[in-house]
């Protein structure tokens, strides 16, 4: 080997152990903006009485991303206090048809796009998975238009919502513990909120997400579905109201993940480097 190829091989080992360090990991930040007031739609846990009823929502990760903190906001009964909070719950679901029975039941026209029928991670106050801190945004806020009974298969689905709604707007801050990491793919966020009494309504967002929310592609709308249609998923504003389609107000916050260094340059670089030393010392 020649002095100048030497010198290309030095360079090129050079750069990929530059290449092979890894990247130091930067903010993730995604919010879908503030409330519209243009619909509040239930989501609760089953309670005595009461079936659960879940609302879900996308977001988009471009790079695998350690998750560490949520915030979401919704309506409670005006007046509540805060102390009537007894549980939150984040689950994360994939796209459908990951997760997912197909095909599906038909209960519903589509499930392209929906969340999938069960989800792959939970977390919840109780459990000590999550911890969380509401505060109270406006002691009264209203809403258009609500969906938190009329959820029916096909062709029953088509009830145009159950009308405005009055209530106290709350923002709900999450803590995961400890933290979820989560590759680059598309998901859904599914908050639900336990109270003494009243029902928690996750209240809508513009579509397509604006200032102050983060932009993104495709920006899928909100499904909803209760214990009496489970494992299918209707979406609010095609199926449920004829309006939007809408999104959920929430937002998401962590850190993402240096990529894996690839080693292939490097060990191309090194190969080449002892294979030349091997034939200087046989050439001795």
């Amino acid at each position: 080997m020649n002095r100048y190829l030497m010198i290309s091989v030095i360079a090129t080992v050079s750069l990929a152990i530059f290449l092979a360090t890894p990247a130091a990991a930067d903010p993730f930040f995604f919010s879908t903006g503030n409330p519209d007031g243009l619909i509040g739609t239930l989501s609760v846990p089953a309670s005595p009485g009461r079936i659960e009823t879940e609302t879900a929502d996308d977001f988009v990760l471009t790079h695998t991303t350690t998750i560490t903190q949520a915030t979401f906001t919704g309506l409670l009964p005006v007046g509540a206090p805060l102390s009537n909070v007894q549980n939150v719950e984040i689950e994360l679901y994939h796209v459908f048809p990951v997760d997912s029975a197909t095909p599906p039941s038909g209960h519903v026209d589509t499930r392209v796009n929906s969340p999938s029928d069960v989800q792959f991670a939970a977390f919840d106050q109780v459990t000590g998975t999550l911890s969380v801190t509401a505060g109270v945004l406006s002691p009264s806020f209203t809403t258009l238009n609500t969906v938190v009974n009329g959820i029916h298969p096909i062709p029953n689905q088509f009830t145009g919502g159950e009308g405005p709604a009055t209530g106290e707007e709350v923002r709900f801050t999450v803590a995961f513990s400890p933290a979820v990491t989560l590759p680059a793919d598309h998901y859904f966020f599914r908050p639900e909120v336990q109270l003494t009494s009243g029902d928690f309504l996750w209240l809508s967002a513009p579509r397509p997400i604006v200032p102050p929310g983060t932009p993104f592609t495709p920006d899928l709308q909100t499904w909803i579905r209760n214990g009496d249609l489970a494992p299918d998923w209707l979406r609010i504003g095609t199926d449920i109201t004829h309006q939007g389609p809408f999104n959920a107000t929430f937002s998401l916050a962590g850190t993402t993940v240096p990529e894996p260094s690839t080693l292939l340059l490097l060990g191309t670089g090194v190969a080449v480097l002892v294979t030349w030393r091997r034939k200087q010392i046989r050439g001795r």
